[in-house]
C-alpha cells in the first residue's frame, strides 16, 4: 500500500529554498534589525525607556555561562596547550591587522585622507571580539574551548597593546588608569560566567546537550539586540548624516575588503600550519573580528576632545555591521559542511 505523497508545509519549504540560496532566517533578521534602527532609531536607542545596555549586557553574561556548561576541564586544558593556534590569532588580531593598515598608509591623502587614515589604523588596533567571535565558532562547529581562550585574551591584550599602537602611530590623550575598567567589564561579563559554568558542568552538561538548539538561537538573539542597539544609537547621532553616500559605500568596500584579505591570509597560514578543522575555524572567525564594545570605549578614552570622534568610530561600524553579516554566512556555510560530514562518512 502506497502512501499519498504530501507537500511540504509553506515554511518549510521556504526554508528551503532560503538553504539552497546560502541564506537563513538569522542573515534575514540582521538585515531586518538594521533597517528597523534605520526607521526607528528610538526604539534601541540610549533615548529608550527600554534598558537594551542592560539586557544585552544580561544576555551576553548568559551566553558565556551556558558556553561553560558545554565545557569540561579536560577538553579545556587540551584547548589551552594549542599554543600555534593562540599565537596565530593573537598576531593576525594585533601584528597583521595593523601591518596592513601601515601599508595602506600612502593610499590616503593629506587632511582628510589622514583623518580617514587614523581611523581605520584605530578599527586595526581593536582587539578581537568576544560574543560573536565565539558564537561564531560555535556556528561553524570549531573548536568552543579555543576559542573562548583566544577572545578573552585578546581582550585582555586589546586593553595594553591597543592604547600603545594608538599611542605611537595616530595622536591620543587618555588616564591609562580608566581602562581598568575594560577588565572588570570583562571579568564579570565573561570570565566569572565561564568559570561558573564549568564548574556546574559535571552537573548540568547533559541538560545543555539536550537544549543546545535552543540555547543556539538564545545566541543569535542575542547577537541581533546587540546589533539592533548599535545602529539605533548611530543613526540616531546622526554618525552617518555626516558623510556622502558614496562616501560611505566606498569605506564599507574597503572594509569588505580588509576583512576577505584577513580571513584568506589566516586560513591559507592555518593550512600552511596543518591545523585541524575545528582549529581553522577558531583561527579565522577570532582573528578576522574587531571588537565594537572595546572600540567605542577605547575612542572616548583615546581621544576625549576630539572633534573627528564620529569619523574614528565610523570605519568600525561599518566593519562590525559588515564583519557579522560575512561571517554570519561562512558560519553558517561551515556549520552545514560540518553537520554533513558524519553522513558522507
Amino acid at each position: 500500500m502506497t502512501r499519498p505523497v504530501t507537500s511540504a508545509p509553506a515554511p518549510n519549504r521556504f526554508a528551503a529554498l532560503l538553504a539552497r540560496a546560502g541564506l537563513d532566517w538569522f542573515l534575514l533578521a540582521l538585515i531586518g534589525v538594521v533597517a528597523l534602527a534605520y526607521f526607528r532609531p528610538s526604539l534601541g536607542s540610549k533615548a529608550s525607556p527600554v534598558p537594551w545596555k542592560s539586557i544585552t549586557t544580561v544576555g551576553v553574561a548568559l551566553v558565556f555561562f551556558f558556553y561553560g556548561l558545554k565545557l569540561s576541564f579536560e577538553k579545556l586544558r587540551a584547548g589551552l596547550r594549542n599554543w600555534k593556534l593562540h599565537l596565530l590569532v593573537q598576531a593576525a588580531t594585533f601584528v597583521l591587522f595593523p601591518a596592513l593598515a601601515l601599508l595602506a598608509r600612502p593610499l590616503f591623502g593629506p587632511e582628510k585622507g589622514e583623518l580617514l587614515w587614523q581611523s581605520i589604523f584605530f578599527l586595526c588596533a581593536l582587539p578581537s571580539t568576544v560574543s560573536t567571535s565565539v558564537v561564531m565558532v560555535s556556528i561553524a562547529g570549531g573548536n568552543l574551548p579555543a576559542a573562548i581562550f583566544n577572545a578573552s585574551i585578546s581582550s585582555l591584550l586589546g586593553i595594553v597593546l591597543t592604547p600603545l599602537l594608538a599611542s605611537i602611530f595616530l595622536s591620543t590623550s587618555a588616564d591609562s588608569s580608566q581602562l581598568w575598567g575594560l577588565a572588570w567589564q570583562l571579568l564579570w561579563q565573561v570570565v566569572l560566567p565561564v568559570g561558573a559554568g564549568v564548574l556546574l558542568n559535571a552537573r548540568f552538561h547533559a541538560v545543555a546537550e539536550r537544549h543546545k538548539g535552543g540555547l543556539r538561537v538564545f545566541d543569535q538573539i542575542t547577537i541581533l539586540l546587540i546589533v539592533f542597539t548599535a545602529f539605533c544609537d548611530s543613526f540616531a547621532e546622526g554618525v552617518f548624516s555626516r558623510y556622502l553616500p558614496l562616501d560611505v559605500f566606498k569605506l564599507g568596500a574597503g572594509m569588505v575588503g580588509l576583512y576577505l584579505v584577513v580571513f584568506g591570509l589566516i586560513w591559507a597560514l592555518s593550512r600552511a600550519l596543518h591545523f585541524s578543522r575545528a582549529d581553522q575555524v577558531v583561527a579565522v572567525f577570532c582573528g578576522s573580528k574587531k571588537s565594537l564594545v572595546h572600540g567605542s570605549v577605547m575612542a572616548s578614552l583615546l581621544f576625549p576632545a576630539s572633534a573627528a570622534t564620529g569619523l574614528i568610530l565610523l570605519p568600525l561600524m561599518l566593519y562590525h555591521a559588515l564583519q557579522i553579516v560575512l561571517a554570519s554566512s561562512m558560519a553558517q556555510y561551515l556549520g552545514r559542511q560540518a553537520a554533513a560530514e558524519p553522513v558522507a562518512a
